[in-house]
């Protein structure tokens, strides 16, 4: 698409909105930046952007004449795409994209995309890592932090973009095709966007929407939904599992992680060699050994990047040992299946502080694999009386469950209680919002917090 000349709107003025209109200003369109949050300025709006002349401003309304002199919706993945005026834009036959499908009109080379309700961040990183050791350009964007449409126009032939993308995302994916794709697993969440699980994984596996048996998806093998869904995804299938030897794709076998191709059975890294931590984060490393050998990047160099990659921060991150007790942010626990990863690598009796902001989840399922290493529930934010409720249900000790009004008052909680041995554990099971602008932010206090207060 030729986007010179033409009028788009660009629908949030968050970080992947800010990008989608540097990129728009850069291919000579006009951009509309326009955002409905109550309070927000123009000013502010614009605080981002390049080159603000060249961009028309609409903050909490849209003026009829601009609605109605559009050719173009780039939607930022925060802003929900079932919106009354984004049906009636859809309906009156005008384009409604994404900020992950302008980039890739934009941009050239490869790409290689993770998507999944967990993991997305771990695979992402080390995937990119690889293939930077691999090939001289490469563009890690996406999810991870790192707009897309801020890289697009630096990209060549010669490039491999590493993406991760969120079903938000995926929601606004139109031509949207990666050279190799992951779904990494599917579990209950954003249920207050989605509404359905059903309408969640169709959302998921859209990542192959526009692939074929020239591109390769590799999929979880021990999750049931994926599995159903090999049968009629249109790449080439590469399967990864923790549990079972596979004949062709990449699996576990005691703590080697082998490679299945062609007949042939090959080693590729122990995982006790790793500084990872957990199964999940080995199905993360196996995920991306699958990706990187679907790219024809060599095996021991693979092997060579895992052995020295470094967990990303806010997922079951070691922060400190203070007066014996081990503190860890795993912030970007946002959903429950998230969190009982988060649970399930701890060690030690601990103090988990959760809730947050009600993205309607189920909680049972992560409740129920506590196990018995939770010491002390530490409960705050919005979703702490439901997630009372369920722990007790479930015959969890409400004597061992405290409510705090925020996290200053869990963290406190948790340093004036916790004794050499144990562990406290930041794994909220809940997004940040509402208490903070994201988890980063979460996790980044918490973390401030045990090297000052503790």
């Amino acid at each position: 698409m030729d986007f010179s000349g033409k009028k788009v709107l660009v629908y949030g003025a968050g970080k992947s909105g800010i990008g989608a209109v540097n990129l728009l200003v850069k291919l000579g369109a006009h951009p509309v930046l326009f955002d409905e949050k109550p309070g927000l300025t123009g000013e502010q709006m614009l605080a981002g952007v390049d080159e603000p002349g060249e961009v028309t401003v609409c903050a909490g309304t849209l003026p009829e004449n601009i609605a109605h002199a559009l050719d173009l919706i780039v939607m930022s993945p925060g802003v929900p795409v079932d919106l009354p005026r984004v049906r009636a834009w859809k309906e009156a036959g005008l384009p409604v994209i994404g900020e992950v499908e302008l980039a890739y009109r934009a941009g050239h080379g490869r790409v290689l995309a993770v998507t999944g309700t967990n993991g997305k961040t771990t695979t992402t990183s080390l995937l990119g890592d690889i293939m930077r050791a691999a090939v001289p350009e490469v563009f890690v964007v996406g999810n991870i932090g790192n707009a897309y449409t801020g890289a697009a126009l630096r990209t060549t032939e010669r490039s491999t973009v590493v993406a991760e993308i969120s079903s938000f995302q995926l929601e606004t994916i139109d031509t949207f095709r990666p050279d190799v794709s992951a779904i990494l697993n599917i579990t209950e969440d954003h249920m207050n966007r989605h509404h359905t699980m059903e309408e969640y994984i169709r959302v998921k596996e859209m990542i192959t929407k526009n692939q074929d048996r020239t591109n390769t998806c590799v999929l979880n093998y021990e999750d049931p939904v994926l599995r159903e869904f090999a049968a009629g995804c249109p790449a080439k299938v590469r399967f990864f599992s923790s549990k079972h030897t596979l004949d062709e794709g990449v699996y576990l076998d005691g703590n080697e992680i082998v490679i299945a191709e062609h007949g042939r059975k090959t080693p590729v890294v122990d995982v006790t060699a790793l500084k990872l931590i957990g199964m999940h984060n080995y199905e993360n490393v196996m995920a991306a050994v699958a990706m990187a050998a679907s790219a024809g990047v060599d095996l021991n160099l693979i092997a060579d990047t895992a052995r020295r990659f470094r967990p990303v921060e806010h997922r079951i991150e070691y922060v400190d040992e203070k007066r014996g007790v081990i503190w860890y942010n795993d912030s970007k626990g946002t959903n429950p299946d998230a969190a009982i990863r988060g649970i399930e690598a701890m060690s030690r009796p601990t103090f988990l502080i959760a809730g947050g902001y009600d993205k309607q989840s189920d909680y049972d399922p992560w409740i129920r694999s506590f196990g018995g290493r939770v010491k002390k529930l530490v409960l705050e934010g919005a979703t702490k009386d439901n997630i009372r409720v369920s722990a007790v249900a479930l015959g969890f000790p409400e004597e061992d469950i405290v409510m705090c009004g925020n996290m200053h008052e869990a963290m406190d909680y948790c340093r004036d209680h916790a004794e050499e041995g144990d562990a406290v554990l930041l794994s909220p099971a809940c997004a940040s919002w509402g208490e903070f602008p994201n988890y980063e932010v979460r996790g980044d206090v918490f973390k401030e917090y045990v090297r000052k207060e503790v």
